[in-house]
């Protein structure tokens, strides 16, 4: 089938014509992201390929179908950013990668916690330019601190486990409680208020649903210990920012480490290293010493790249084949979270 990805990245590309030797369809590749004003260039392609960046509303699906367009193919898990409502109305079949690499997410997010916790970005930085002080460089140990798992699904288990191979005490909670997980690890499921009140570490490895949206709010970072560090590598709305730069500001919050951002639509994946950032949230956020901020990247292994590729292609071609789309997502599975 005639492919046409959007929002193309370099670092993608190799992994999908790798892949496309078996699959065979025809590909070709854009740099702009897919939106109601780009939407018309789908024009002669049976299906358009996008990413989370992209924004797939009601406007955006109705182009496409006008277009000519099939199939959408989505080379991500998330699905946040597409209107399945308008999708099915429009007949238009929405397809994903519900699953790449969880040890790439998980991975990342322990990676997050090092840096921060030990001040890694920090003492780089002070090396390359002759400061070999160590003053504002304590860390803490991993050992004995207790980290709170808010969704102990894939992604979450492996970060349990990475977390427990550090002695630390986990404590989780989940709308559907692994007995399993809790057995193998020691993982303790809690209520959210308990594990606000406990954890010195959070992470979030939750889908972006109504239910999840701003679970870290203000009303709940009151409830955490001082000093707590706040990972999040699920999606950046999880987190209201306003109330997390609020926190930081008196100290509630000892840190962060974010890979996603709420208003990341047109920033993240983008060069913008000669402008002015526009987004005063975000530009607020970049000064805190105690914040890290990358790009939306803990995906980005050559494996999970490779997996992504692969699923994504298999969908068109069970699409092409008329077969059930066993990754298809639809409405009425957003109204059930």
């Amino acid at each position: 089938m005639k492919i046409r990805f959007f929002n193309a990245h370099r670092y993608e590309r190799e992994a999908f014509e790798q892949a496309n030797v078996r699959f065979g369809h025809e590909i070709e590749y854009i740099e702009p992201r897919l939106t109601e004003q780009t939407a018309s260039l789908a024009a002669g392609a049976e299906v358009v390929c996008s990413f989370v960046s992209d924004k797939l509303d009601e406007a955006a699906l109705g182009e496409l179908q006008r277009a000519g367009v099939r199939l959408i193919a989505l080379r991500c898990a998330g699905y946040n950013h597409v209107d399945l409502e308008a999708a099915a109305r429009l007949d238009l079949p929405v397809v994903r990668v519900p699953e790449y690499s969880p040890y790439a997410v998980a991975e990342h997010g322990v990676a997050l916690i090092l840096t921060l916790d030990r001040k890694i970005h920090r003492a780089y930085s002070r090396v390359r330019e002759g400061n070999f002080s160590l003053d504002g460089l304590v860390g803490f140990d991993l050992r004995g601190k207790t980290v709170g798992i808010i969704g102990t699904g894939k992604i979450g288990s492996i970060f349990a486990r990475i977390m427990r191979g550090f002695g630390s005490r986990l404590l989780g909670h989940d709308a559907f409680p692994s007995e399993a997980l809790a057995r193998e690890l020691g993982l303790e499921y809690v209520d959210l208020d308990q594990l606000y009140a406990e954890a010195d570490i959070i992470s979030l490895n939750v889908p972006l649903t109504p239910s999840t949206r701003h679970i870290i709010d203000a009303e709940s970072l009151a409830r955490m210990k001082r000093g707590v560090m706040i990972i999040n590598t699920g999606r950046g709305a999880l987190i209201d920012t306003r109330a997390l730069i609020a926190a930081l500001k008196t100290g509630h919050v000892g840190s962060a480490g974010l890979d996603v951002y709420e208003e990341e639509e047109g920033i993240f994946f983008a060069d913008l290293s000669g402008e002015v950032i526009q987004d005063d949230v975000l530009a607020r956020l970049l000064t805190f010493p105690n914040v890290i901020i990358t790009a939306h990247q803990g995906f980005l292994t050559r494996e999970a790249l490779a997996n992504i590729a692969h699923t994504t292609l298999e969908n068109v071609s069970v699409f092409e084949r008329g077969e059930p789309l066993q990754n298809e997502v639809r409405a009425e599975e957003m109204v059930r979270r």
